[in-house]
């Protein structure tokens, strides 16, 4: 749940204008099965996140952020089982989705040892094709050990409800 709140705050402050605070306050918030969608008062933009545990994977955590606004997508990607050494490194990873490439070599920046995240200009083809996905994949150059993929059941039904959130916030 830290790391939920943790990639909340990050992305967060991508878009925010001001400074983040310690409060949980929400203004809007939404479930979309295991998604969470939410404005929360501190906050420019609206978030659709998702944490889970795999258990193919020692058990280990795994969180998903997406934001976006007229101009930016933001992505934050954590995962536990990552060790990045050197926060504000930039890597490149191709972006795709179960059925769908998304990015060839994008931009990822690295947050903290377990998170890294993405910030794509706005291109509706992008929300399209991640509404359809299943699953996310970052395919990391020369570093098939931290290559991920992530699941993202009903990203079609959060993405739809981020985007009403989005265009009713306050």
């Amino acid at each position: 749940m830290r790391r939920f709140l943790l990639a909340v705050g990050l992305l967060a402050g991508v878009l925010s204008a001001g400074a983040l605070t310690t409060r949980p306050a929400v203004a809007q918030q939404s479930k979309v099965g295991d998604w969470t969608i939410e404005k929360r008062t501190q906050d420019t933009h609206c978030n659709a996140s998702r944490g889970y545990k795999d258990k193919e994977d020692e058990n280990r955590d795994y969180v998903i952020v997406v934001t976006y606004s007229d101009k930016a997508i933001v992505i934050v990607m954590i995962y536990d089982g990552w060790e990045w050494d050197n926060v504000g490194e930039i890597l490149r990873a191709d972006v795709s989705t179960d059925d769908s490439d998304i990015m060839k070599k994008a931009k990822w920046e690295v947050m903290d040892k377990t998170t890294v995240r993405g910030i794509f200009e706005f291109d509706q083809s992008i929300m399209d094709r991640l509404s359809k996905a299943k699953r996310l994949s970052l395919d990391f150059e020369d570093d098939d050990d931290d290559s991920i993929e992530m699941q993202v059941p009903r990203a079609g039904e959060a993405l739809a409800a981020l985007k009403f959130c989005e265009e009713n916030r306050k």
